[in-house]
Parts: C-alpha cells; structure tokens; sequence
C-alpha cells in the first residue's frame, strides 16, 4: 500500500483551531473507470473550501477537501480515453470526492481539461471553479452567448466583481459583448474590477437606483449576484429589466420573495459548478469541453489568470493562511497554494 501526503481533518472547526487543518499520510489511489490519477502541482483555496471545512458532522475518517487544482496525468482508468500519462491538465473536481489538498487525487476525465500551456501550475490552479461558475451562469443559466454583436445593447450587473468569480465573469461578460457593471467598494477592487472587464462600477453597500441612474441606466438586462443574495435580493428586483435575468450563486437561508418578480416576468436562476459531477449528468463532458474553450482564451491571451498571492508548500500552515485569507471577505482575485 502507497501512502502520499495529504491535508485535511477530522472535525469541522474554525480556522484559528489548531486542528481546523492538520498534516496526514493516506493511501495513494488508483485510477480505475473514467478516472485520472493526477499529480497535484498547485492548488487555489475558494469560499466552498471554507464552508466545508467549517461546516459539518466530525468525520470516522480524515476528510480532504480542495477543488481547484492543476497538475499532471500519472495513471489513466481503463475507461478513459481523453487524456494521456504526462498530460498537465486542470480542474474543478466534484464536492462528494476526496479533494485536491493532496499530493494525488482521482477525478473524473469529463471534468478535466489540459491546462493552458502559457500559464504556470499556479496561475492555471486559480481559474477552474471560478471560470466554470461564470461561464455556466452566463450561457447554461442566463442564456448568453459569446456572440458579441448580439450583446452590444445589453447590460450586466456584477455583484462582487473583484473577487474570484467578479474577476472571471467581468472578462466573460465583456468578451460577450455587454455593457458590464461590477459592484466594488474600496479603490483597489474598483480598479481590479475595470482592469478586469468591467466598464463601470458602482458600491454595493449604496442604493443600486440612484448609482445606476447616474451613469444613465435605469434597469440591467441581467445580474450575476456573487455577494449576499438575501442582502441584496430586493435591489436586483428593483432593478432588474422587466423580461429580465437573475442568476446567483449564494446559498441563503433567508426566504426569497420570488413573487415581487412576477409582474416584471423575471428570471431568477441557481447555479451551482458541482451539479453536474455530483449528479453524474448527462451533459457531465460539458466542463472538459467549456474549460478546453477557456484554455484557447487564455492562450490567446483574451482572458487572463486571477491569481493575486501564491503560497509556497502544500502543508496545512499555508492552507490555514489561504483559508483565512478568503474567509476575511477582503481578497481580490484568487490565493494559490503551489506544491513544491
């Protein structure tokens, strides 16, 4: 039995626990299906890795978590057929696997896309689950396309256009062809955010109406809510096109008052990176092929990596630190963690 390096943990605690992540040896698996066994090269910490680690029953076994990843095929299941030994590939992974916080991990080749050649492990580990999120909310969810002249009279609303979705979703929705408006509050993100893609921003912590009214706009066509749904829930209603579309993808548990839609005919839609690999869809293949599409992009260098702070060694010391980082709220694009 191969043991490999992991990290993960035993109880949901909060960050400052000192077993909140802890260092682990587990056995190294197997590819077998359509699964790749992947060498992790770098991994990026995004805020469902800190809603799962804080959140839960303890764990009969050591639990490791982490999404995005990217690294290098070693083995190859026998049922898989898209990828080779000595790939370098990148990823989101699926929410009920062992996660990427390890030196191997198994993933589901359907999920799975070779890595943009010009971007380093680090800077490829920083866009799988954000890039996935936006691009399904833009065209699976809003029902977008990327033919940018279809677009040039439509406007989007990004709440939360700094962080590591806004960051992604910014440059989609400007490569679309919309008129972008991202939410940002301090210089530095409203900055980030309009280098990033958006044209204009308002502060969400100030009335939407008036801000929009004053740079000529009295409804958005769509809103891409990233930042407090229940908080902003009645905002987006009041300034949502009638016809219009909402897509968020912030849990609440406060009850959404759907009703004060109706008259305006408005969209409201969920989305969610892991429905497909959690539910085993039909359409599964659907993020090899959207990530294979970003990967052209970012070759072209029309779309660019978010990553804003590496940290160097995949050990439970630097995740506690990512961990915090993303938790603070205050982190523009996205932390890497990149194995040595």
């Amino acid at each position: 039995m191969t043991q490999m390096k992991a990290i993960g943990f035993h109880q949901h605690l909060p960050i400052t626990e000192a077993n909140s992540l802890i260092d682990l040896e587990i056995e190294r698996p197997v590819a077998q299906g359509h699964d790749l066994l992947v060498e992790i090269k770098a991994v990026s910490v995004n805020p469902v890795d800190t809603k799962v680690r804080a959140h839960g029953a303890d764990e009969t076994e050591p639990k490791v978590i982490g999404y995005d990843a990217a690294g290098i095929v070693v083995e190859v299941g026998d049922h898989a057929s898209l990828f080779s030994v000595g790939d370098e590939v990148y990823y989101a992974g699926a929410i009920n696997r062992p996660g990427s916080n390890s030196d191997f991990q198994l993933v589901d080749e359907r999920i799975v896309a070779k890595k943009p050649q010009r971007l380093a492990f680090s800077e490829a580990a920083a866009l799988p689950l954000t890039t996935l999120t936006a691009y399904e909310a833009l065209t699976d969810r809003l029902q977008l396309t990327f033919d940018a002249k279809s677009n040039l009279d439509k406007t989007m609303l990004i709440i939360g256009a700094a962080g590591g979705v806004g960051s992604i979703a910014t440059q989609l929705a400007n490569k679309a062809g919309l008129t972008v408006i991202g939410t940002a509050s301090r210089p530095e993100t409203i900055e980030w955010a309009k280098t990033h893609g958006a044209h204009h921003t308002i502060n969400h912590h100030e009335d939407f109406r008036a801000q929009l009214e004053q740079l000529g706009y009295h409804y958005v066509d769509y809103i891409f809510c990233l930042n407090a749904t229940d908080q902003h829930f009645d905002a987006m209603v009041d300034v949502i096109a009638p016809q219009g579309k909402i897509c968020s993808i912030v849990e609440t548990d406060q009850n959404l008052n759907l009703s004060a839609l109706q008259q305006k005919s408005a969209t409201f839609v969920w989305e969610f990176m892991f429905t497909r690999s959690l539910f085993q869809t039909a359409d599964m293949i659907r993020q090899h092929e959207i990530l294979t599409q970003v990967a052209t992009w970012f070759e072209e260098e029309t779309l660019e990596t978010t990553v804003t702070q590496t940290l160097i060694g995949l050990n439970a010391d630097n995740l506690k630190e990512a961990h915090r980082l993303v938790e603070s709220g205050k982190t523009i694009g996205k932390v890497v963690v990149e194995r040595r």
